[in-house]
């Protein structure tokens, strides 16, 4: 059935009165205008039709009468419960548990044993205690060593500490216990002397030099506070030869704002003072005495501007020579700048820094342990160290830094073999067998170059070398400083269970210088042949807690010397485990 235009009209209005008859309460509707429009689609039918606005009946024009009107409503309980909407994701790997305690224990040839337990306690919510005993040993039996060549280095550390809302500090207290042999006598010792006589000789050597450190420390760190944080440290280091030495440092950091840049300050306080029973021939009568107070005042502040960020600032020091009244008063550049040139892709850095630098028995012998004790100590005068390079990123994933520089260093410490003779009346360490401490003014040239990468979760890779080139102007050579030095690691994780990594490191020659005073036309310097030494590793995670480890260091079993006439150990292998718990 068709419904014509003028019956479409009379639809609409009936609907717009419909519509009306059903306003809100109290709501006034007033009368609109209400054009339809639609695309008229003439037929055939419609040619001969008179088309007329139709009259209204009455009733259609009657007043609109308002209607009242009203809602009963009542609660009715739904049992209908939405279903939450859940994105879709990644299931979680499981966080492994960190354990605060461990202990390690290890096995090997030329009769190895480490040994490493550490152990932390929360006593309440901020205070804590903890301490880690270290012990490394090995009997020795080094080819063609003719003495004792075993060493022993064992250590406790106890701290207490507390983390307050406004301040965090903690006290260190520590002993240490080291036995060393100075087993490097020279290749050709005694070939002057009767066979019989040279066995005697050597039998009555006792090589064994024992080193004791006591230390005591803390370090104190405020939230909102001028002074940032400060740390302490006492040493009292002595050895079997009657050599003493005590060690105190505080420095504090005092930082502060000025016009939105952050100014911080660098408070050092450093001395060390010992004694050594004799001097190194033996002619003195009364103990060798060295002690040098350094003061030091570091400002400094930083500037950043767009992708520039200065550090600007000096060093000023004061030092006093407790013993000879020979003071000085010294200033060192404290400036560095970098540059982002491609974003983190590339930054461009350069800077000039100087240092006093405080040089100590207890840290000569950390370096070497076969020192005589008859040292001269003095603190090394850094002037500059001048440096420029880039650093970035090549990928998301390897990351590198190539950076040369130019240090000017005097009273610059080196080691040295110490002179000789074939008396039986020498001191234990007298025979070609000992290192003496010399001083000199170098200048130094290197290059150093770095690139790590993480391949993935499971693969690590980095390597580092450094080239250098020494100025002397007082010693022949740079003695045992090396030109060429190149270290690699590699760590992977196999599977889950099993892990493996490796170390390879490369040492360029050396030089140094030795002479028999027997013989002194002989005297030349002594080149010492460079080494590579590989190291490797590997692990398996019984499970959380347990992890069995194998290590194999010097697997090329290259009989290397490290100083001279001191051979290491060939191949070793250690076997062990290591477990973590909690209390």
């Amino acid at each position: 059935m068709r419904i014509n235009f003028q019956n479409k009209i009379i639809i609409s209005l009936l609907l717009i009165v419909f519509q009306f008859s059903f306003a809100q309460k109290k709501e006034q509707i007033g009368t609109e205008t209400v054009n339809v429009v639609k695309p008229y689609t003439p037929k055939i039918s419609d040619a001969f039709k008179v088309k007329e606005i139709p009259e209204l009946d009455e009733e259609g024009n009657a007043k609109k009468e308002k209607i009242k009107y009203t809602i009963f409503s009542f609660p009715v309980a739904s049992t209908f419960t939405p279903s939450k909407g859940k994105a879709e994701g990644v299931e979680k790997e499981k966080q492994a548990h960190l354990f605060k305690n461990y202990a390690t224990f290890g096995v090997g040839n030329y009769g190895t044993f480490i040994g490493e337990l550490f152990v932390n306690h929360d006593i309440n919510n901020t205070d804590y205690v903890g301490g880690m005993f270290r012990h490394h040993s090995s009997e020795g039996g080094i080819k063609n060593v003719k003495l004792e060549d075993g060493f022993y280095d064992t250590s406790l550390d106890l701290m207490y500490g507390s983390n307050q809302k406004d301040v965090s500090w903690n006290l260190d207290l520590g002993y240490q216990n080291q036995i060393y042999n100075w087993y490097g006598l020279p290749a050709d010792f005694g070939s002057t002397l009767a066979p019989q006589d040279r066995v005697t000789l050597i039998n009555g050597i006792n090589p064994q030099q024992t080193y004791g450190t006591i230390s005591l420390g803390g370090n104190v760190a405020f939230n909102e506070s001028i002074l940032n944080k400060a740390s302490l440290k006492y040493n009292h280091f002595s050895d079997a030869s009657g050599s003493s030495e005590n060690r105190f440092y505080a420095k504090p950091i005092v930082e502060f704002d000025v016009m939105e840049s952050a100014v911080k300050t660098n408070i050092i306080v450093d001395y060390v003072g010992g004694s050594f029973k004799k001097n190194y021939s033996n002619t003195n009568t009364e103990r060798i005495k060295y002690g040098f107070t350094n003061f030091g005042v570091v400002p400094s502040f930083v500037m950043q501007e767009d992708d520039w960020t200065l550090n600007i600032g000096a060093g000023l020091f004061y030092s006093l020579d407790n013993e000879n009244s020979n003071n000085k008063f010294l200033v060192y550049p404290q400036f560095n700048a970098s540059y982002k040139v491609v974003g983190d892709l590339m930054i461009f850095y350069a800077g000039a820094e100087g240092n006093l630098e405080q040089n100590s028995y207890m840290d000569f012998v950390n370096e070497n342990p076969f020192l005589s004790p008859t040292l001269n100590i003095a603190p090394t005068d850094k002037q500059y160290d001048v440096f420029a390079g880039l650093k970035g990123k090549l990928t998301n994933n390897v990351s590198y830094n190539v950076k040369a520089s130019y240090v000017n260093e005097r009273n610059k410490a080196l080691f040295r073999s110490n002179d000789y003779n074939e008396n039986t009346g020498n001191d234990d360490y007298a025979y070609g067998n000992s290192f003496q401490v010399v001083y000199d003014d170098m200048k130094t040239l290197r290059f150093y170059g770095e690139l790590k990468a993480n391949f993935s979760e499971d693969v690590s890779f980095g390597i580092n070398g450094t080239f250098s080139s020494y100025t002397n102007d007082f010693q022949q050579e740079a003695w045992n400083l090396p030109t060429i030095k190149i270290n690699s690691n590699l760590d992977f994780n196999i599977t889950e269970k099993w892990f493996a990594g490796a170390n390879v490191f490369y040492v360029g020659e050396r030089k140094d210088f030795q002479v028999n005073t027997l013989f002194p036309a002989n005297a030349a310097p002594v080149t010492l042949k460079s080494y590579f030494d590989v190291n490797a590793n590997v692990g398996f995670k019984y499970s959380d807690r347990l992890t069995a480890f194998a290590r194999a260091n010097n697997i090329t079993n290259n009989a290397y010397q490290k100083w001279l006439n001191y051979p290491v150990q060939g191949f070793q292998v250690i076997l062990g485990v290591n477990y973590k718990f909690d209390f």
